[in-house]
């Protein structure tokens, strides 16, 4: 977060998008429709990329702001190439006995469109399958749900790992019962014992949260970067690459500030960095919640327009803002792929075995050979529009 991040809080959550196969042609067509348009001003109402070039930031020393590009085109074709890959690999398979898991890090909103993907691919597949969350995203609890779910026989789990030194030995439980386990979300160690990990590619997640804060500060200015968490792995790469991003620039990370996966602590860590520190023009909310947080403070203290956000994740409230133009852009995940290939991937691990998968997979994997990116999108006022009609094409919203 959720960087996009691995644990998340149950008051404010994010909505995602990710796409199935046999709905593939449909969500092309979609992403053909939908221009890669931008935006800045966090008071602009226009959807023309023009009309926000001249805004500047809220220090006043910054130059003119210039136009974010958004883009939802993600990794949609690869994923599309991938899906029917695994299909076909398990076409006139025996699935009557798969029964499998997906486990996230906490029960809030972003994930709801994991959990219909994962139904939708448990569905396409004709097995059975199980989505649960911890409704307060701790630690304890989603190791007793995989304890639970272990004692119930399932044949497959996907997890978005609260903790990945906690959650070794359950992977090495697993394995050793033949039980596949795939990591979502947020990337896991090697030595941790996932197959594969699906989801964002966070370090790249944070770069186009970093030129996106670029652009619409002008190249100068102080930032606050607002998180759940600054050891989880997911948060530490997004934070990095938004870093590196940075540099070169005027702009200065002022402050990293933790909420312990508290949205209203993410509120006043916000509403605390602006009200301390006049200069700071800027602030990068990684979580899902603290978009929203970021806005709330934002408006509260008059300054929409002059302290520019960049979030992560698509919570309603995060949506609203950019639609409202108080946060310029929004960095997506795609949770609903992370659902839908994941259900194929299991199946794919436990009935064709991990080599044979891996085999298939191969020229999909980043170049750290163990990787399936669900892609990364960024959503301004200009397409968000092409965005939500996406959302409504996979059912989600």
């Amino acid at each position: 977060m959720g960087a996009v991040r691995s644990g998340r809080v149950g008051q404010a959550g994010r909505a995602g998008v990710g796409r199935r196969c046999g709905a593939a042609a449909v969500v092309l067509a979609v992403l053909v429709g939908a221009a890669a348009c931008s935006k800045s001003g966090a008071g602009d109402s226009g959807s023309d990329a023009g009309k926000a070039s001249g805004s500047s930031g809220g220090t006043g020393s910054s130059a003119p702001a210039v136009a974010i590009q958004g883009d939802i085109t993600f990794n949609d074709t690869n994923l599309a190439k991938l899906d029917a890959a695994l299909k076909a690999a398990l076409a006139g398979k025996d699935l009557s006995k798969l029964d499998e898991a997906m486990v996230v890090n906490v029960a809030v909103d972003y994930w709801n469109a994991g959990k219909i993907g994962f139904n939708k691919g448990l569905k396409d597949l004709g097995v059975k399958g199980t989505y649960q969350a911890p409704a307060n995203g701790r630690l304890d609890q989603q190791l007793s749900i995989i304890q639970t779910l272990r004692g119930q026989g399932i044949t497959g789990l996907s997890v978005s790992a609260i903790d990945p030194t906690a959650i070794k030995a359950p992977i090495a439980s697993a394995n050793k019962a033949g039980i596949p386990v795939l990591a979502i979300d947020s990337p896991l160690p090697k030595e941790d014992g996932a197959a594969l990990y699906l989801g964002t590619p966070n370090y790249q997640a944070g770069q186009k949260a970093g030129e996106a804060m670029k652009q619409a500060l002008g190249g100068k200015g102080q930032v606050v970067i607002l998180v759940g968490s600054l050891t989880t792995s997911n948060a530490v790469e997004r934070i990095q690459g938004f870093e590196d991003a940075l540099k070169g620039t005027d702009i200065k990370v002022a402050q990293k500030l933790s909420d312990g996966m508290d949205a209203a602590k993410a509120l006043t860590n916000a509403q605390t960095a602006i009200q301390t520190n006049p200069n700071i023009n800027g602030l990068y909310g990684v979580y899902s919640y603290d978009g929203p947080s970021a806005g709330q403070a934002v408006q509260a203290a008059g300054k929409s327009g002059k302290v520019k956000i960049i979030s992560d994740d698509s919570d309603p409230q995060t949506l609203k803002f950019v639609q409202s133009g108080v946060i310029q852009a929004t960095v997506l995940q795609e949770p609903y792929q992370q659902g839908y290939t994941g259900a194929y991937l299991l199946a794919a691990l436990k009935v064709l075995g991990k080599q044979a998968t891996l085999d298939l997979v191969k020229p999909y994997l980043e170049s750290d050979g163990t990787t399936i990116s669900s892609g990364v999108g960024l959503v301004t006022q200009a397409n968000l529009t092409d965005y939500q009609a996406k959302l409504t094409e996979l059912g989600i919203g």
